[in-house]
């Protein structure tokens, strides 16, 4: 039953998702986009050093940004209900991006400018929209098919953006590349957030793994990584990411798994997805290990090798 409670909640949802609507003179877009990015999205902020300066730079922020409000709107949300005006609001902010209308919030208004510079397919912006809110209603996936639908739906939409931003979004090869990449993101962030998720009663390692090394998911909730069976669960998991992460670097196996330069910066986005995979495997595939938590102080300068080197 909608609750006088959830209907106070509905009412502040929409007031916040109006504000930056009526709002007359809104923050500046660029710079709003630029310090969510580097607060709830730290390694893409570090790989924006190497978009250049000015509107390619900004749009990659405003892109990064989109995504991340998205993201963000599962744990800001107690009712799916409430998530669903969030979204309603950038389905509706994406239809008035490309009408020339956009909302005045900054990051719809910083979208508006990049769409205004470079050819940025709406398809990907609303199936981001949609993939997130199918996620509202989903505390797990029931296979890993399930799994990593969503993830191309999500990571992979992204990285087809930032192509585009770059001229490139025709480049079937890098698209092809871009699917997989953006797929293995996706998995290595659930994995990285196992913990976060256990701890609001959600599994988001696929069903079909948790009943072949028979996890509970009650286990998982109570116990973290002493549950049975979910070492192995996140080893599969973990395996089935870096297998999409050779598949996307298998593209570039012409060319000496070298990245075509002018592509090189989206396709940073591997790096820390390598570096964590890496560091769950010395943590013996403990998705909950204290060690897994702590930022590792070398992904700067790995981003920066893998961009000189072309690889990822």
């Amino acid at each position: 039953m909608f609750s006088f409670r959830a209907a106070r909640r509905y009412s502040s949802a929409v007031s916040r998702a109006k504000k930056y609507s009526t709002s007359v003179e809104p923050q500046d877009p660029a710079a709003y986009c630029r310090e969510l990015v580097r607060k709830h999205d730290y390694e893409s902020f570090l790989i924006s050093k190497f978009w250049r300066t000015g509107e390619q730079q900004d749009g990659y922020f405003a892109i990064k940004a989109f995504s991340t409000e998205l993201a963000m709107v599962q744990d800001n949300v107690s009712l799916p209900t409430i998530g669903a005006v969030r979204m309603q609001f950038w389905r509706d902010a994406v239809r008035d991006i490309y009408a020339d209308n956009p909302p005045r919030h900054p990051v719809a208004l910083a979208l508006h400018r990049a769409t205004r510079s470079a050819s940025l397919p709406a398809y990907h912006l609303k199936r981001i929209i949609d993939a997130r809110d199918e996620e509202l209603r989903t505390n797990s996936y029931p296979t890993s098919d399930a799994l990593v639908a969503h993830a191309e739906s999500v990571s992979s939409s992204v990285l087809y953006l930032l192509l585009a931003l770059r001229g490139l979004g025709g480049a079937e090869d890098l698209a092809h590349a871009a699917s997989h990449l953006g797929t293995a993101q996706t998995l290595a962030t659930l994995l990285w957030s196992l913990p976060h998720h256990a701890g609001q009663r959600r599994l988001p390692i696929p069903l079909d793994l948790c009943a072949r090394h028979k996890v509970k998911q009650e286990d998982v909730f109570r116990y973290g990584g002493n549950a049975e069976g979910v070492d192995a669960a996140v080893y599969d998991f973990a395996v089935l990411a870096n297998d999409h992460m050779l598949t996307a670097r298998e593209v570039f196996k012409g060319t000496g798994g070298k990245v075509p330069m002018g592509a090189m910066p989206v396709f940073l986005a591997g790096v820390p997805v390598a570096s964590f995979l890496a560091q769950l495997e010395r943590a013996n595939f403990d998705a909950f290990a204290p060690s897994l938590a702590v930022r590792d102080w070398r992904l700067s300068w790995r981003i920066w090798t893998g961009y000189y080197r072309r690889e990822f």
